[in-house]
């Protein structure tokens, strides 16, 4: 479903990614590790076609994702909606007046019918337990239900693709083990999951593979999660433990 065949970024002659060659298939929970500064997040920006590497390609179900492609805004509508992306300071990607707004947001960008989009709305505030929270203000919100409305707001798209960069930054202990059954939630109902992530020990069930990122920003291993996370020399070794 997600090819990227030798990609590279550079951001003011600083290297981000160097040669990455990665597939995803459809369906996959894939953790994304490494140290601070590897790369991770340039790697899921380029996902979600915030940012356009600096040489190779991506691509995305068989369709080639770069400036020229998505200036097309039928395709670049399509595309957002097939992907979402949950930012890791979610001030970034809140700014409607409510909650309620928040979510309907995309929705609305989509022109689905007014019945449609307070159905998928209320669906997702429930689904995040936030139904209390629809007529507030999200600037008024603590960390932890700001992190909930910017994922309801992603989910009520029904992206087939989830992205998530450090979703458990900022959030305590109850809302951590919210989020990860809702993870294991998602990719049970078919949902590829693709995370960027350093905090292992509430994320333990939710990935099968993991990808690791080094500090030179390469790909240095892509093996399944629980080989990674036991291989305690490795971490260390990475500097990411």
């Amino acid at each position: 479903m997600i090819s990227l065949e030798n990609i590279s970024f550079t951001y003011k002659n600083k290297v981000a990614l160097k040669d990455v060659n990665v597939n995803i298939e459809e369906g996959e929970a894939v953790a994304v590790i490494g140290p601070n500064g590897s790369g991770k997040s340039t790697f899921l920006k380029l996902l979600n076609g915030i940012i356009f590497s600096s040489s190779g390609r991506y691509i995305f179900d068989d369709k080639e994702i770069n400036e020229t492609t998505l200036k097309d805004t039928k395709f670049l509508k399509l595309f957002h909606k097939r992907l979402g992306f949950i930012f890791q300071n979610s001030d970034t990607q809140l700014f409607c007046s409510t909650v309620f707004e928040e979510i309907a947001f995309g929705l609305v960008q989509m022109e689905l019918e007014e019945e449609e989009i307070t159905k998928r709305v209320y669906d997702c505030l429930k689904l995040l337990n936030i139904e209390k929270l629809k007529d507030e203000h999200p600037y008024n919100l603590s960390g932890g239900e700001k992190k909930r409305v910017a994922i309801a707001s992603v989910l009520a798209m029904n992206p087939e693709v989830i992205a998530l960069d450090e979703p458990m930054n900022g959030i305590d202990p109850k809302g951590k083990r919210f989020l990860k059954e809702l993870l294991v939630d998602l990719n049970k109902s078919g949902k590829t999951i693709i995370c960027a992530t350093h905090d292992f020990e509430y994320i333990e069930g939710v990935f099968k593979r993991a990808i690791v990122f080094s500090e030179e920003h390469k790909i240095i291993r892509d093996d399944k999660y629980e080989n990674v996370i036991k291989d305690i020399e490795f971490l260390k070794k990475c500097n990411i433990i």
